[in-house]
């Protein structure tokens, strides 16, 4: 099992608590990113709760980030930022640590922000979701973009399908059926939410030999089931049935063991057939669910997300403890016939009161008269060109700049 599922269970339960049972979407990795990013910074105490709100060490949390945002999935686009009001010399290890693919700078202003959300998301995301205000000191974020179209795709079934105990079957004309083929349908047994409907939707595979996919699990529970519940053991299921070999369905319950019958999660009936099976007993299982879309934004700025501690940590590094800060997620998504959406930007901004007033003294330089130009190699990984220079100059006779540079850009360059 992969190591970040715990870890990432575990967050998922504390943001969906907090969201609670209306409708909405999240993406739990999408805030673990930022707080495993920040976490090299912190030491002592702050370290430690850093790393009880991660749910595992640091020092690993930050490599699991790392290698995620390094070998980005071919289904999943990733993007991470930090941007600051000025380069503050106390982050200069932090930034340096920071994921080699993670967008450093000053800060962008309103336009500048929305147009990165859009631009890591598709076009999911128009709107950052925070404003970086003259306080702000530090913005990170992270966004995470999915636009997948399935291997196989539903059918249309009238909504009268999904039940006459269901109150949707009233309100909607057609739902999703499965395909006869493609898409895997079970029973399964959870700790958390007694026996659940499951299904799972395979994406059109990411890359040539099929090795990078995206399986989207639905889990249905009893009504009277808790919200939380039943998101955590549909992470169980998920992660289970995604490391799963083929075939396997994670938690499957025999349709043999079940009583006959209609409740409110399927209709069970049996009927006679023809079956080369052993004991000339077969099992299928098919699913009828709506399409669905959601737009949401969350307030991750209260205690149990971790960002308290991240706050404090880069806080201390630029001379600011206890910095005032805020955090944000907005996520949308759309579950449709034909393929499945999702986008996450999330955002980390720590702030700071106004400075006092002062005085600033600023220079123009001018190179009005003959002076010198030195071109030096540069190898930070210290090969035997770093430090070399490989041209100098004097220059005394300055030229006019060229029409053709005039044109933005130039199309000489």
């Amino acid at each position: 099992m992969n190591p970040l599922h715990g870890p990432l269970a575990h967050y998922a339960e504390r943001l969906h608590r907090a969201a609670g049972d209306a409708h909405h979407i999240a993406s739990p990795l999408g805030a673990w990113l930022l707080l495993a990013l920040t976490g090299p910074a912190a030491t002592g105490a702050t370290r430690t709760e850093l790393a009880e709100a991660l749910g595992t060490d640091v020092a690993a949390a930050a490599e699991a980030a790392r290698a995620l945002l390094s070998a980005p999935h071919p289904l999943v686009a990733s993007a991470t930022a930090a941007w600051e009001r000025r380069p503050f010399e106390g982050l200069a290890g932090w930034r340096g640590g920071l994921p080699e693919r993670t967008q450093t700078g000053p800060l962008p202003d309103r336009a500048a922000l929305d147009a990165w959300a859009r631009e890591c998301t598709g076009g999911l995301i128009d709107r950052f979701p925070l404003d970086a205000t003259p306080e702000t000191l530090l913005i990170l974020a992270s966004a995470l973009a999915t636009k997948v179209s399935w291997a196989d795709p539903f059918e249309v079934a009238p909504a009268a399908q999904l039940g006459s105990g269901s109150a949707w079957a009233g309100r909607l004309r057609r739902v999703l059926r499965t395909p006869p083929w493609g898409h895997r349908c079970w029973i399964a047994a959870t700790a958390r939410a007694g026996d659940v409907a499951v299904h799972a939707a395979p994406a059109r595979p990411g890359d040539a030999d099929g090795a990078a996919g995206l399986l989207v699990i639905s889990v249905a529970a009893a009504p009277d089931v808790p919200a939380v519940d039943v998101l955590a053991a549909a992470q169980q299921v998920a992660t289970a049935a995604a490391t799963a070999p083929d075939g396997v369905r994670p938690g499957r319950r025999s349709l043999f063991e079940l009583p006959l019958g209609e409740t409110p999660l399927w209709t069970l009936r049996e009927e006679p057939t023809r079956t080369f099976a052993a004991d000339g007993r077969e099992e299928h299982a098919d699913a009828v669910l709506p399409c669905w879309s959601a737009q949401s934004r969350h307030d991750l700025s209260g205690a149990g997300f971790g960002f308290a501690a991240a706050a404090r940590a880069l806080g201390e590094l630029i001379g600011a403890p206890r910095p005032p800060y805020e955090v944000a997620q907005a996520a949308v998504a759309r579950f449709g016939r034909f393929g499945f959406e999702a986008a996450a930007v999330t955002a980390f901004g720590v702030a700071a009161g106004l400075p006092p007033e002062g005085i600033v003294r600023l220079a123009e330089l001018r190179f009005g008269h003959p002076y010198a130009v030195v071109a030096v190699a540069t190898d930070t990984a210290g090969g035997p060109w770093h430090g070399v220079p490989v041209y100098s100059a004097w220059v005394a006779e300055p030229e006019e700049l060229p029409e053709a540079e005039l044109a933005d850009p130039p199309t000489e360059w």
